[in-house]
């Protein structure tokens, strides 16, 4: 039978090992934890993980922000992308039927847009045109391409970089409801914002 006296005899190392190994981690931990100078005028942020549009869970929240401009640091304008409570969250656009015409409620989120592509030169934005499943395919197609468009000229106004944006239509193709009823072709026609 081993004793506890025994095992320490064996191992004499053991002792220093333990202290050694907890070191390291000290060290990896405080590595892990350090934090970089803060450049002047930069936001502090958090950032959360997610997918464009409603219904995505596990969003950091960002402090600062609707006064300021949303360039500068690319980590603080990506946390206001994923941001629920910004203007920069909306990326579905909802059109009336047969219409290309950007509806009021949009209009601030889309401005909001156009700074944060202004304020960040190397981002890129594709307009995705949809439309509902009434109208012919090509129709449809050109409907899409032309609310793309609408959106994509309303930013250019308000100060965003035309180059910065491509417009892509889906037409009828891609519905976000597959139902076949004034409920669901209202929310078929949109136009969405993808980074």
């Amino acid at each position: 039978m081993v004793t506890d006296q025994a095992l320490k005899q064996e191992n004499p190392v053991r002792k220093p090992l333990f202290s050694a190994v907890g070191i390291v981690l000290m060290a990896v931990l405080l590595t892990g934890c350090s934090s970089t100078p803060k450049e002047e005028g930069a936001e502090v942020t958090t950032a959360g993980g997610g997918a464009y549009g409603s219904g995505a869970t596990g969003y950091g929240s960002a402090s600062g922000s609707s006064s300021q401009g949303y360039g500068g640091s690319s980590a603080g304008a990506a946390a206001e992308l994923n941001n629920p409570n910004s203007p920069l969250y909306t990326r579905v656009i909802y059109f009336d039927f047969d219409s290309n015409q950007i509806r009021e409620e949009y209009k601030e989120s889309l401005r909001a847009h156009a700074k944060y592509l202004s304020g960040n030169p190397s981002v890129r934005l594709t307009l995705e045109g949809h439309a509902d499943e009434r109208g012919t395919r090509e129709y449809n197609l050109a409907l899409g391409e032309n609310r793309g468009e609408q959106v994509k000229r309303f930013m250019q106004a308000e100060g965003a970089n035309g180059s910065q944006i491509s417009v892509i239509s889906y037409g009828e193709e891609k519905p976000a409801d597959a139902g076949h009823a004034d409920a669901s072709w209202a929310y078929n026609r949109r136009a969405v914002l993808v980074y």
